[in-house]
């Protein structure tokens, strides 16, 4: 017999998964060439010749009982932290040292050592909608409730006059996403200006620190020349969460960090028991050859050209045949608005034109679906016929 919590969590299993299963089940049925699979964020973009390199040079020039050992620190090799400091300073103009970096199992491995270092039971963590839907797992690991300010469908930017009223005493974290999964939207600089003065205000009124948990996987993905603020520059308890998945392209080897900064209340227990975290989660020590492989990779910039051409030619495909949408300025997500009150109807309906997409509730806002434009050219140019069929069972 699992667990009560595991019965919930189950029952509940993510929704992208699921659509991204039964993709690979009509792909053998019509064909992959004949589904069109926009369900799951996985990078259609190669590994930059670099990261190969890296691989292959560290497997040979490295001891392999020191390489495929555990690190001195569960935080990682002290070597690469400092480079990962380093490299952001250089970028944002921060005071980052080594030991502000914990290596982690990717932005998702670092969220529940983040999460299991600050929360007790009962703790509440604000989240925006739309908001990736996995939040509510990691914080029901650690028994914590979340809290979801609802969705300001007019541009996606967090309705700060609602995350005021449901800011409380039992608030421990708020975690924003920017830019967005699912809506691309970035969090322009007068927003989180604007937050951290709330959180600021809260932190006073009720004599404790909140803290900002920064989920930056897609930071490197902004379009158009936009600018993603860099917040621990604006909000002194800020941790950042981030991922190689996306920027590199390796969301299977699953590799990142947090950063704490000095800034932070009592950052030095903070950084001690993110680390105790990292060991006591069963993570022990993020994977030490991707450590090595991206220390040598920093400096790599990542060419979003491709996932632009995507964003544009999807863009206007969808809004051609009549959708309603806005214009993602980053990560690799289109929201849209579904035709109809109930989305999981329309995700249906493009089913039956072998279109998998993903409903908006899943991510905690209803009659919207999410479109991951992180698939081959063709993919897209090919579904958007099927895309103009459905819309014409609609308008």
């Amino acid at each position: 017999m699992i667990s009560k919590k595991m019965e919930n969590m189950t029952a509940n299993s993510s929704a992208i998964r699921a659509m991204f299963e039964e993709g690979n089940r009509l792909a053998k049925i019509y064909g992959s060439e004949n589904v069109y699979d926009f369900s799951l964020g996985n990078p259609n973009v190669p590994a930059p010749e670099s990261i190969k390199k890296a691989i292959i040079d560290i497997v040979n020039e490295e001891n392999p009982l020191v390489l495929h050992g555990y690190t001195n620190s569960n935080a990682g090799y002290m070597e690469v932290r400092e480079a990962v400091a380093a490299s952001l300073n250089k970028r944002f103009g921060t005071n980052f040292e080594g030991k502000n970096i914990t290596m982690t199992v990717g932005a998702a491995g670092g969220l529940n050592v983040a999460l299991k270092t600050l929360l007790d039971p009962g703790d509440e963590v604000i989240v925006f909608a739309p908001y990736f839907g996995e939040y509510r797992s990691y914080v029901n690991n650690f028994d914590g409730v979340i809290v979801e300010i609802s969705p300001n469908t007019d541009n996606f930017q967090p309705k700060l006059d609602e995350f005021e009223a449901k800011l409380t005493a039992k608030t421990k974290a708020v975690i924003v996403n920017t830019p967005n999964n699912p809506t691309g939207v970035v969090y322009s600089e007068e927003t989180i200006k604007k937050l951290a003065a709330v959180m600021e205000a809260k932190q006073e009124e009720y004599g404790h620190e909140i803290y900002l948990i920064s989920d930056e996987p897609y930071r490197e993905l902004a379009y158009d020349g936009v600018e993603v603020p860099y917040l621990t520059k604006y909000y002194a308890n800020t941790i950042v969460c981030y991922s190689y998945s996306k920027s590199l392209s390796l969301p299977g080897e699953r590799i990142g960090y947090l950063v704490i900064p000095d800034e932070a209340a009592d950052s030095e227990t903070v950084i001690l028991a993110a680390n105790v975290a990292n060991r006591i989660l069963g993570f022990v020590n993020a994977p030490t050859l991707q450590q090595k492989v991206v220390e040598r990779c920093l400096e790599e910039e990542t060419d979003i050209s491709y996932y632009d051409r995507n964003r544009e030619t999807l863009y206007k495909g969808l809004t051609g045949c009549g959708f309603e949408c806005i214009k993602p300025e980053g990560a690799f997500y289109l929201f849209m608005k579904s035709p109809v009150a109930n989305e999981k109807e329309f995700c249906s309906a493009a089913k039956e034109l072998n279109i998998l997409i993903v409903p908006g509730s899943s991510f905690g806002c209803p009659g919207y679906v999410r479109i991951a434009y992180c698939v081959a050219y063709e993919t897209i140019v090919n579904a958007l016929p099927k895309f103009k069929e459905l819309a014409e069972r609609y308008f």
